[in-house]
């Protein structure tokens, strides 16, 4: 059950707390594991080299991705607020300032943004339930499976009515609260998600080329591996681990004291790490066995997988238990995403939870209109970016709605917020603060206070300047 005190004399959650340890560690691994898991790291990993980027993306989340999270979560857990108002309060109680609260706010935009287009690629996972449980891919060619995919996409009727769903979905569970939404609902969903996961791999080992599969993933070769391949890896530490958006430091606010923040973050990071590495040892051995292409893009989940499944035994049964566990990723971190606006909604404005949760899913699905549109009605509107529509990685388009909002987000907002973070962390709150949220001075916060104030900072700064040159 949730309490009303955090104990100790400190500052109360307005929202309640988390029932238990495990139940935060679910929470947090929901929200970061999503689509960036199981639909882009794969497909990500194929287009630079494999092992070697594998290796690159190890060292990012740990010494950089880690430290991110910890300082959100003591934020978080020290403010009890959104992240707004936790920022603001914080900023003066260190002796600084509330302008702090603007990283706050940005965290909370970002995650909004981030929201309307990952809904609409949420949508197409709902609707790719529906079509392999209808055996439409079984037997099917790959020119077949292409049409498909593109008759979908082009439909805008179709993808907006998935991405209404999708996050007619998310509101419900945002608004029932802490406790009997979004604690009742990752109880469920990350464990089936695991399951589903882990039948999917038993699935991919018959298919006679897991060992191709382990080697392209585990064993380096770095001539493939580019200056561009490094920044990639960092970027997506930042994206799978849902730092840098305010998600981490408002589900932090609902964190019990006597719980170790640096003991649930590596819970967390192990977690979501291993997923994502599942996920590739489900996706590259069947992409070996049906000699497809590993470096196919975002088409490798939604035009590679469907065609390789379905030319297997059970290809049907499993390519919709894929879909459903790539559906339960997505609303796991959806609900994340959505948390940090209406936690910032119900403290500045006094609104209900269910109130809040519809004010800001209406506005999150409004923008996503836009990104919905960017594959259908709206595919000639490009501007700003340079894109690399053949997967031949040649940026040879300008790119969409949906494109330019990702990159804005993903690449500049969500760094920038993370650099904020834990420079804020690391520098402006002093160091009895710090060791109060993270137990103590011992070699753990050594470590924590080292790669916070300067290691993770100089690789955010690496990605935000290769983003704006």
């Amino acid at each position: 059950m949730l309490s009303d005190q955090a104990g100790d004399g400190k500052r109360t959650s307005l929202h309640g707390f988390w029932s238990s340890r495990m139940a935060f560690i679910l929470a947090v691994t929901g929200s970061a594991v999503g689509l960036g898991n199981i639909w882009k790291f794969p497909y990500i990993a194929g287009q630079n080299g494999g092992g070697a980027f594998v290796l690159v993306y190890l060292f990012c989340v740990v010494l950089i991705g880690m430290p991110v999270m910890m300082s959100e979560i003591l934020i978080g857990r020290r403010g009890r607020r959104n992240p707004v108002a936790s920022m603001a309060l914080l900023g003066e109680e260190e002796g600084s300032s509330r302008n702090w609260q603007w990283v706050g706010g940005m965290g909370v935009l970002a995650g909004i943004l981030i929201l309307s287009y990952y809904s609409v690629i949420a949508g197409w996972t709902l609707e790719y339930v529906a079509k392999s449980a209808s055996g439409v891919f079984t037997g099917a060619s790959a020119d077949l499976v292409g049409a498909e995919f593109g008759a979908f996409i082009g439909d805008w009727r179709k993808v907006v009515l998935v991405h209404t769903l999708f996050m007619g979905l998310t509101i419900f569970v945002v608004a029932r609260g802490v406790e009997r939404g979004l604690e009742q609902l990752v109880k469920f969903m990350v464990p089936a998600l695991l399951v589903l996961l882990l039948v999917l791999l038993g699935y991919s080992m018959t298919s006679g080329h897991f060992g191709e599969g382990l080697a392209f993933l585990f064993m380096p070769d770095f001539g493939k591996l580019t200056w561009e391949s490094v920044l990639v890896a960092l970027g997506h530490a930042f994206f799978t681990l849902s730092i840098g958006m305010g998600a981490i430091m408002a589900y932090g606010a609902y964190l019990p004291e006597d719980t170790s923040i640096t003991g649930t973050s590596t819970a967390v990071v192990a977690a979501d790490t291993l997923i994502a590495l599942l996920a590739a040892l489900v996706i590259f051995p069947l992409v070996f066995a049906n000699d497809l292409n590993t470096a196919e893009g975002p088409g490798l989940v939604f035009q590679t997988l469907p065609l390789a499944l379905g030319q297997m035994p059970g290809g049907a049964f499993f390519s919709t238990i894929f879909f459903v566990l790539l559906s339960f990723a997505a609303w796991t971190s959806a609900i994340g995403l959505m948390e940090p606006a209406v936690a910032w909604i119900v403290e500045q404005f006094k609104k209900t939870r269910a109130q809040a949760a519809v004010m800001i899913g209406g506005l999150i699905w409004l923008l996503g209109l836009c990104s919905a549109m960017s594959f259908n009605v709206l595919s000639d509107f490009r501007f700003l970016i340079n894109v690399d529509t053949d997967g031949d990685g040649i940026m040879d388009a300008k790119g969409t709605i949906f494109d330019n909002v990702d990159y804005l987000t993903s690449n500049i907002m969500l760094p920038l917020g993370g650099l904020l973070i834990t420079v804020f962390a690391g520098w402006v709150m002093c160091r009895n603060s710090t060791a109060d949220e993270l137990g103590g001075s011992g070699g753990f916060y050594t470590a924590w206070r080292l790669l916070a104030r300067f290691i993770a900072p100089i690789g955010i700064l690496v990605v935000l300047i290769n983003a704006v040159s």
